[in-house]
């Protein structure tokens, strides 16, 4: 057999000595490029991932590309007035009814905080959104924004903490001094005189020492403390959770949420639903900066008065702020008395300086900053934070107006509007 009539063997002669082709001793790189092109080969029986994807959108009552199937006649229909087909449908809905509240009642805590995470989704994604346009990925946007709250919060607690150890610390001290003092005083000595307080107190503290019912009480006070403490903490890493992963779906929640709705109100639903959306972030963002401009100032003023604590007052006042219409009343309150302890003029001059920012506040800066956000008149917010913080506590107080404002936005553009047609 000769070198031409061989393909196999010219091949391998080729290889040798043709230095692109070769694989030869004296050209390896051939080998290595063969070896690279197996490792881009796909494994054998390896699919790529299965994902979730939206149907498309149908046109002229068909899915694109598909074409319409006759499945015959669908036959006669029971009467929705036929006894047996309403008492059935009665029925079911009595008990999808109960199953409803039954898994309400059961996920009541779950329910909150979707609602907390929902909401602070909601108000981080206008930053996420003006990242965007800064040329920024939606990713990176939302890291920014997640660490920077998240940033906030842990500021709060290293502040609050070594702030109440230290004073548990000095009241753990202080203590002794003041019980001694206290029993050596004249008017304790009087009492006792009379009434034989100190010898009933020896009584009662030995009782109680020596009752186990009593023990136990007190350390299933501290266990339940704990485990309160517990779920908080498993509570804000929940939230903090499911805010990340409503703010990288926001867009997608969106699109599924207005696929619900019939295609010939389909873009009413979507106008009306990103005005509501908008309007909360709006505001989450707005409150967010009244707050911190609140904070900023009774810093000041604390600092220039001396007041104690000034910085953990200060996460105080912004948390506070956070609260429409009576949250920032409730602070300067927290902050008078803790004023108290340098003197009344120290707290009043607190209390006028800070009541005058509240006012200040409420007529050019709040007004400014909340432009783009909701509007609500004062009576309807009024009522409904009261009714936020009844049914839900501080969470509804903090989502009243956004609420409140919703459901006007929702009278105003389909029941009015309706009811002006006839």
């Amino acid at each position: 057999m000769t070198e031409q009539s061989d393909p196999t063997l010219r091949e391998r002669t080729d290889g040798a000595t043709n230095p692109e082709k070769g694989d030869g001793p004296n050209h390896p790189p051939g080998a290595l490029l063969a070896v690279l092109r197996r490792l881009r080969r796909p494994i054998p029986g390896a699919q790529p991932r299965v994902r979730f994807e939206m149907p498309p959108e149908e046109e002229d009552g068909l899915a694109a590309g598909a074409e319409k199937q006759d499945f015959g006649s669908p036959g006669p229909r029971m009467s929705a007035q036929h006894p047996v087909y309403v008492g059935f449908m009665g029925t079911v809905g009595v008990g999808v009814a109960l199953l409803l509240y039954y898994i309400a009642m059961n996920t009541t805590q779950l329910l909150l905080w979707i609602v907390a995470a929902l909401f602070i989704a909601l108000g981080l994604d206008p930053v996420v959104r003006w990242l965007e346009g800064k040329r920024l990925p939606r990713p990176i946007g939302i890291l920014v924004s997640v660490s920077a709250l998240f940033l906030a919060v842990i500021g709060f607690f290293a502040t609050l903490i070594p702030t109440i150890v230290e004073q548990v610390s000095e009241l753990v001290r202080q203590a002794p001094d003041w019980i001694r003092g206290f029993l050596n005083s004249e008017f304790f000595l009087t009492i006792d005189a009379q009434f034989g307080v100190r010898n009933r107190i020896t009584e009662e503290l030995d009782k109680f020492v020596n009752n186990p019912e009593a023990m136990g009480g007190i350390f299933g006070g501290v266990l339940g403390f704990g485990t309160t403490v517990a779920n908080a903490l498993f509570g804000a890493l929940i939230v903090l959770v499911l805010s990340l992963y409503f703010l990288a779906a926001l867009p997608a929640m969106k699109r599924w949420a207005y696929r619900l709705a019939p295609r010939s109100r389909r873009s009413r639903v979507q106008a009306l639903s990103e005005a509501i959306t908008g309007s909360v972030g709006n505001y989450v963002i707005g409150q967010a900066c009244v707050a911190l401009l609140n904070a900023t100032f009774a810093f000041i003023v604390m600092s220039i008065l001396g007041v104690p604590f000034s910085v953990l007052l200060a996460f105080v006042v912004a948390l506070l702020a956070f609260i429409p219409l009576v949250g920032g009343v409730i602070a300067g309150v927290v902050v008078i008395l803790v004023s108290l302890t340098l003197g009344w003029q120290t707290a009043l001059v607190f209390a006028i300086c800070y009541f005058a920012y509240l006012q200040f506040e409420a007529y050019f800066i709040s007004p400014r900053i909340m432009q783009r956000a909701v509007a609500v008149p004062g009576a309807v917010a009024v009522i409904s934070v009261i009714a936020g913080g009844s049914l839900l506590g501080v969470l509804g107080a903090l989502i009243a107006i956004p609420t409140a404002a919703a459901v006007m936005l929702l009278m105003k553009e389909v029941f009015i509007a309706r009811q002006d047609k006839h």
